[in-house]
């Protein structure tokens, strides 16, 4: 189905790009007509390809029943199924054939992991050496390399250099395929004390005490005992640490047991952490170490001794998370005055943030600073996201929006849609094989500039595959940042299944802005989604919930694959809200935390904070998931009721569930100083006015 052309766009996203600008402007921006995205392409031996991939992952793939697909685009990953099938019967000569037939492509280099694990566990060594890539990032398979030279006698000073370097590459455990050449190393007195301990103590700083016992088998005698005492203190701090020998590793890992132990028992942790302070001479950095972990667990509770504790930890061993937690404790107990207090200790950056913009605007608010609140109210207007549409409430400002509107030719398009990369990422997406479509994607657009990438994201829109956008847009392939392209909200923010969601909405009395938020939260309107809890389909229904409500509802019920469907998923997701809403009194902020959390969280939630008002009662969610996830979906829904009907019910009525009152317009800020860009058009002095649809 070709998603229809896109008309209205917004930005409601917490990670959207502030735009650049010092003014508002005044007059309100008229909806905007997006370019039509390219038409899906329409394979008709589709079915056949994937009856095929079936046929071969059953072990009954007959080649010659397949001829009429033999030169299809996704032949290849056919006979990736059927060779992986059987890969340890395979011969290396057909192993060979297969990659020189497909260099190059993605399938390739997923036969190629699959071959050299096979062949590293019978020990093929040559075969494996054969087919080796030194662009393989697997640790176990470079483990399986060193194994291979090391059969062929070739562990010579790079294989020594090679393999300590896996060795210190990490404090946790290697997977199995090193145990081997490790030994070796070892053997070779390649793994020198100095080695061993510098493992020992990549390890402390992972708290893996297994991992730092394993390192120091090997040690002298006296070296051993120490550090498995080490090791043994990360498992349970005990008094003969206070006779260890006060260096600098002593300290180090006496403080990393201590915050280990802190996070599990805050109280016994902080009781005993003044006697090893002192007996080992820890530093304000090693001593917040430990209060660090004893803080964050409590307030991550909100535990009486929280606020305490907070202002126990060393300025040295505060950091951007352990401020924002001072913030939210002195908010869960109303305490507004240390709210502020503890905004004001933070750094200029993070205070520059909107959401703690916002929170700072408020605070002076309640204590009758309104001339500071309403100049930190303005500036935080100036941002598209949750706490910057709730600042432009407090001011009955319009929402800022600057949409970017790229207008690209249809040739280029085409041409995109061509790649062969993109053609099999396409194919393989529509036949629900998408591990396989991303390792496609991701070939393509490791060639592509950022004008392709942008105009592949488009393809794979038009294409039914929308959370491309979400993955693909806002850095390159290099991970350079590209801001300007999540200011791309047509293609960030999709609207599909738009007839359902809202007789749905209507049928249960809920704003249907609020169900596309919610399914592009939870699955980027992708229909086959699925969770590692068993959430399946747009609105990430668990199929005992599904089977729940479609009874009490009267829903004919055809088992978990219906949540697939999506108008069985929208029916049943949308009157799942309704009853959120009813049981928790009409409140949808509160509504979608549970939807997030579950039942439990938020009746422990509601009970620690009854009657607080919805922007602190989210900001003190204890849940980091929870309480980004409410403000995002908060935000995506005013994007969506501006695609439904042009303007927007205010955030801050919406979290409330007042969707009759006032709704806003949208404005894009005044830049303070415009330049073009080659990558993007900066944001122009008048409002975003509508553009012709190209033609394609």
């Amino acid at each position: 189905m070709v998603p229809r052309p896109f008309t209205i766009v917004l930005a409601a996203s917490i990670a959207a790009v502030a735009a650049t600008a010092c003014a508002q402007s005044t007059a309100a921006a008229p909806p905007v007509q997006l370019p039509a995205l390219p038409k899906a392409t329409v394979d008709p031996q589709l079915p056949r390809v994937r009856a095929a991939l079936e046929a071969a992952e059953l072990g009954r793939f007959d080649a010659g029943q397949y001829a009429d697909i033999a030169r299809h685009p996704l032949y290849g990953w056919v006979e990736f199924a059927d060779l992986r099938r059987d890969i340890d019967n395979l011969s290396a000569g057909q192993a060979q054939s297969f990659l020189s037939r497909y260099r190059g492509q993605a399938v390739a280099e997923s036969f190629r992991e699959s071959w050299l694990t096979a062949t590293a566990r019978r020990q093929d060594w040559a075969s494996f050496l054969a087919a080796w890539s030194p662009q393989i990032k697997s640790t176990a398979l470079r483990c399986g390399e060193l194994s291979a030279r090391l059969a062929q006698g070739r562990a010579d000073a790079q294989w020594t250099s090679d393999a300590q370097a896996i060795w210190r590459s990490t404090g946790k455990s290697l997977p199995e395929q090193c145990d081997a050449p490790m030994a070796a190393l070892s053997t070779q007195g390649g793994l020198t004390p100095e080695l061993r301990w510098e493992r020992i103590d990549l390890a402390a700083a992972e708290w893996q005490p297994g991992v730092m016992r394993a390192a120091a088998r090997g040690l002298p005698a006296d070296q051993l005992a120490l550090a498995n005492d080490y090791a043994a203190f990360l498992d349970a701090p005990h008094e003969r640490a206070l006779t260890w020998p006060r260096t600098a590793r002593s300290r180090a890992i006496a403080s990393q047991g201590l915050a280990k132990f802190g996070k599990a028992s805050p109280a016994s942790a902080e009781a005993i952490l003044p006697r090893y302070a002192d007996a080992l001479g820890l530093s304000d950095e090693e001593r917040g170490r430990a209060l660090y972990q004893i803080a964050l667990w409590s307030v991550a509770s909100y535990e009486p001794d929280s606020a305490r504790r907070l202002n126990a930890v060393p300025a040295v061993a505060y950091d951007d998370r352990l401020h924002e937690w001072r913030v939210r404790e002195a908010m869960s107990r109303s305490d507004w005055s240390a709210a502020l207090a503890a905004i004001n200790k933070m750094g200029a950056k993070q205070r520059a943030d909107t959401r703690w913009m916002y929170f700072e605007a408020r605070l002076n608010e309640r204590a009758g600073s309104k001339s500071t609140a309403d100049s930190l109210y303005r500036e935080a207007a100036k941002k598209p996201d949750f706490h910057g549409f709730l600042a432009a409430d407090k001011l009955a400002l319009p929402y800022a929006l600057c949409p970017w509107l790229p207008n690209d030719s249809a040739s280029a398009q085409a041409a995109i849609a061509g790649d062969p990369a993109i053609v099999r990422a396409m194919g393989l997406f529509k036949i629900d094989r998408v591990g396989w479509a991303v390792r496609e994607w991701d070939d393509a657009l490791s060639r592509f500039n950022d004008d392709q990438r942008r105009i592949a994201v488009e393809v794979a829109q038009g294409n039914g595959w929308f959370d491309r956008a979400v993955f693909s847009l806002g850095k390159n392939a290099q991970g350079k940042a590209i801001p300007d392209e999540l200011r791309l909200y047509g293609l960030r923010f999709p609207l599909h299944h738009e007839a359902t969601i809202r007789r749905e909405a209507a049928s249960n009395r809920i704003d249907p802005a609020w169900v596309a938020a919610e399914i592009r939260a939870e699955s980027v309107f992708y229909t086959r989604a699925r969770s590692s809890a068993n959430a399946m389909g747009l609105m990430q229904i668990l199929p005992g919930t599904g089977s729940g409500v479609a009874a009490r509802i009267g829903q004919p019920w055809g088992g978990a694959e219906s949540l697939y469907d999506p108008d069985t998923n929208i029916i049943l997701g949308t009157a799942y809200l309704r009853e959120l809403l009813d049981k928790y009194g009409g409140q949808p902020y509160q509504v979608i935390a549970g939807y997030n959390a579950g039942p439990s969280p938020l009746s422990r939630w509601q009970s620690q904070r009854p009657g607080m008002d919805p922007d602190f009662w989210i900001e003190t969610i204890s849940y980091k998931e929870t309480r980004d996830y409410v403000a995002r979906v908060l935000a995506f829904s005013v994007l969506y009721d501006w695609r439904l009907n042009g303007d927007a019910v205010r955030v801050s009525d919406r979290m409330r569930g007042r969707v009759d009152g006032k709704r806003t317009q949208f404005v894009c800020p005044q830049p303070a100083a415009p330049a073009a860009s080659p990558a993007a058009p900066a944001p122009t002095n008048a409002p975003a006015q509508p553009r012709r649809p190209s033609q394609r």
